[in-house]
């Protein structure tokens, strides 16, 4: 990975928004230094395009890997107990009829839970569900050394949201190929902003960039630079 690159943009954010995107690394990881302000302009250059030129250096020891989730057969299994012994006591509190089911590998607990009129377990754009998600992981990891990890869905609400995440790339894709105007989406999870970036990544005309800090990052879908 190269680790300086010179970035622009036509303010200091849109640049060092570009250099983070091209180096593929978060903010605090870089050195950033402004080669030339937007604020500085002569008289003459008025009515020059205006570029904002920022220097980017990664910082030593900042880019380590995430390690690797590798659970053995007896965590797998103590991580399922766990979780079972939460969930068939949980699932008393659930309208009749309500089933769950635990499967796991080698990184991570897959629960599925399955009923009618479990929207109030999702919450508005599946906040209750990921708060949820959260406990089961600290559930499950109860007595493990292991980082737990639990991915959980509640009635198939991912995959549906995922079918809604694509149509409203592609529909926002349209609409910014034919204004030219960059379109700013709402804060997503960290997991639904991939299936944007997934679903724009080979767009012949846009782009997209994360924003912002957790909880509040959210896309940017804009059209590419023509030099690009």
């Amino acid at each position: 990975m190269e680790k300086t690159i010179i970035a622009e943009g036509k303010t200091t954010n849109e640049a060092i928004e570009n250099g983070l995107k091209q180096l593929n690394v978060p903010k605090d990881c870089v050195d950033i230094k402004v080669l030339e302000n937007e604020d500085k302009r002569s008289f003459f250059s008025i009515l020059a395009p205006r570029i904002v030129k920022v220097e980017m250096t990664i910082k030593e020891n900042k880019i380590t890997p995430k390690k690797q989730i590798h659970l053995n057969k007896q965590e797998q299994e103590k991580a399922k107990q766990n979780l079972e012994n939460f969930l068939k006591e949980f699932i008393k509190q659930l309208p009749e009829g309500t089933k769950y089911e635990i499967t796991n590998t080698e990184s991570h607990i897959n629960v599925n839970i399955t009923s009618q009129n479990l929207g109030y377990l999702i919450g508005y754009r599946g906040e209750t569900l990921y708060a949820l998600q959260n406990i089961l992981s600290a559930i499950g990891g109860k007595g493990i050394e292991n980082r737990i990890r639990v991915i959980l869905d509640i009635g198939g609400y991912k995959e549906k949201r995922e079918k809604t995440l694509e149509d409203l790339a592609t529909k926002v894709a349209k609409t910014v190929t034919r204004t030219g105007q960059p379109i700013k989406l709402e804060p997503m999870q960290a997991y639904e902003r991939k299936i944007i970036h997934s679903k724009l990544q080979k767009h012949s005309r846009v782009e997209t960039t994360s924003i912002g800090e957790e909880p509040y990052r959210r896309i940017i879908v804009s059209l590419k630079n023509k030099n690009q």
